[in-house]
């Protein structure tokens, strides 16, 4: 099981709390932000393997802000796929 803080930038969260464990998240929590619908977010990819939701989720804004939290989120992804990769 591996765990990683991400501290975002440009977004209403400050930081996303990731868990996973062989390549799959395990629990996400956001700090900050839109509080039901980041909850909803982290409900709906709990289970997903890391490269589903970096597929799904990178890339996405929040209006004309350059990154948005799914976005956001994907980033933390890649951290977390390469911790799981040091061990």
């Amino acid at each position: 099981m591996k765990e990683i803080v991400y501290q975002t930038q440009g977004t209403c969260s400050q930081l996303i709390r990731l868990t996973g464990h062989e390549g799959r998240i395990v629990s996400v929590e956001f700090l900050g932000g839109c509080h039901g619908n980041l909850q909803g977010i982290a409900s709906l990819v709990k289970g997903m393997k890391y490269q589903d939701v970096i597929d799904r989720t990178e890339g996405i804004r929040c209006g004309m802000k350059p990154t948005s939290c799914p976005d956001q989120l994907a980033r933390a992804l890649r951290q977390l796929q390469a911790a799981d990769h040091e061990d």
